[in-house]
């Protein structure tokens, strides 16, 4: 249960990093983020579909541009991070 969890942080992770990309160097391509980001373009092109169909970034004929939607996932972030690290602090059992 643990490591299924881990595995989904770390492909949220992913998206994140993605995303970020995209906000910075918009609109950009699957191969260019591949460069940038030094990561398989399987993986980008992946994180790009999940990103897209949560309505986080949207195709153009130029590649993908953000939404609305990712500034505000961004400008929250650090806040909903803390909100699940003290949920998973609290879950920790007292030594």
């Amino acid at each position: 249960m643990i490591q299924k969890m881990k595995e989904e942080i770390e492909l949220l992770s992913r998206h994140i990093v993605i995303a970020r990309a995209v906000v910075d160097n918009q609109p950009i391509g699957i191969m260019k983020l591949a460069e940038l980001l030094n990561l398989p373009s399987h993986r980008i092109r992946y994180s790009l579909h999940v990103l897209e169909q949560l309505g986080y970034i949207k195709a153009s004929p130029d590649g993908a541009v953000a939404t609305a939607k990712t500034t505000r996932l961004l400008s929250r972030l650090d806040s909903d991070l803390n909100d699940l690290i003290t949920l998973l602090n609290e879950m920790k059992t007292e030594r």
